[in-house]
């Protein structure tokens, strides 16, 4: 099984239990295709740094995947197609970084030097 990050931006104006309804549906064809979902992470709600079919902003949502190519394939065909979706982008990585959260609130970290 390879590893996968895979990161998808939907439109800014979905809402919150559309998020959910994404998020459950690109993770139902990851079991589908027998990989699994090992993390997901929403990112919320974020700038562009150009316009994306005139939308400035974007929700962003993070899939850390443990599956082969064609589950991959799969999930980026259905995504192809689906109107509530702006981008998406699959890395292949050798291991998983499940400790650091890069897109936590800084007024919810845990500082060190306290």
């Amino acid at each position: 099984m390879n590893l996968y990050e895979h990161t998808i931006i939907a439109r800014q104006d979905v809402s919150p239990t559309q998020i959910k309804q994404i998020q459950e549906k690109y993770s139902k064809i990851v079991k589908k295709y027998e990989g699994d979902v090992v993390k997901l992470e929403n990112w919320g709600l974020m700038n562009l740094s150009y316009l994306i079919k005139k939308n400035k902003k974007g929700n962003y949502i993070h899939f850390k995947i443990k599956g082969d190519g064609k589950t991959i394939s799969e999930l980026e065909k259905s995504e192809k197609i689906d109107k509530n979706l702006l981008r998406f982008l699959t890395v292949k990585v050798k291991e998983f970084d499940l400790k650091t959260d890069y897109f936590k609130k800084s007024d919810e970290k845990e500082y060190i030097n306290k």
